[in-house]
């Protein structure tokens, strides 16, 4: 498999990143994961621009755009899977012990991996852990990820594939790694940027999707208790696309996946094949 580190596209057994890199070190870092379709990263200007969000909130430096593209096109080519993840993770770079920075500049790495489809419906659970809305890094896509990592053995452990959080207020918050959405009576609703949830691209378009559709579409604060009622219920990623959610709790949502979600996950799919978003 080739990587792409700092510039330089190589073998994953021969790439080096310093042990006394901060992102290992203390999480310090930003990433972004997209989908390649067919060869081509879908939705790259939105990605990027919120990378250069994440960084700015870090104070993290991002490399120039035009050199991220050509190390994805790089590693995509490189490595051969036209259906794919590509993740491009920025950290603080080599730093001394402790939470302070050094002054050799950030570490850059892009990397792909192969993707399988994910199932029709998932199952989740809510985890006994709350997000906090008003952290230091509530909506940014930091590499800190070990919260993620607990959260997701814990539903795991509980028989469901992805884990629900939800806020210090007890409103629904997001998944591990996905944006969730409730319906009721046909009107869609998912927590808006001030519950605390990292605002997705692919939730962006699914909202842009509802427009199209003329399907009622609110960013507002949902109640678990909305959440466990809903009529359908559906999670949102860059791997998932829109996936509709089928137990809450191990509690069957009836008719998973409903007509709502079913239109909005087609509805992304046409985007995806008259190649809307691949910019």
């Amino acid at each position: 498999m080739k990587i792409w580190v700092d510039g330089v596209l190589g073998d994953v057994a021969d790439a080096r990143v310093s042990p006394m890199d901060h992102g290992l070190l203390t999480g310090d870092g930003v990433f972004e994961t997209l989908r390649v379709y067919d060869g081509r990263p879908f939705a790259w200007t939105r990605h990027l621009d919120r990378l250069d969000r994440s960084a700015a909130a870090l104070g993290l430096t991002v490399p120039d755009r035009a050199v991220l593209r050509a190390g994805a096109e790089a590693v995509i080519a490189a490595n051969g899977i036209p259906e794919a993840r590509l993740r491009i993770t920025v950290t603080g770079g080599p730093a001394p012990l402790g939470s302070e920075r050094g002054d050799g500049g950030p570490t850059a790495v892009i990397a792909v991996g192969a993707v399988a489809p994910f199932p029709p419906t998932a199952s989740v659970v809510v985890v006994p852990w709350s997000r906090n809305e008003h952290g230091a890094t509530a909506g940014l896509k930091t590499i800190s990820y070990a919260e993620n990592v607990r959260a997701l053995a814990h539903a795991q452990a509980h028989g469901a594939g992805e884990a629900i959080f939800a806020n210090t207020r007890g409103d629904l918050c997001e998944a591990t790694g996905s944006n969730v959405f409730v319906v009721h009576a046909g009107g869609v609703r998912t927590p808006p940027a001030e519950a605390g949830p990292l605002l997705g691209v692919t939730r962006a378009i699914t909202i842009e999707c509802c427009a199209a559709l003329g399907v009622p579409c609110t960013e507002a604060p949902v109640s678990l208790d909305a959440f466990r009622t809903a009529d359908e219920a559906f999670l949102t990623s860059t791997t998932r696309e829109v996936q509709a959610i089928g137990t809450i709790d191990g509690v069957a949502l009836p008719g998973a996946p409903g007509p709502v979600t079913t239109r909005l996950a087609q509805a992304f799919r046409d985007r995806v094949v008259a190649g809307v978003d691949f910019v």
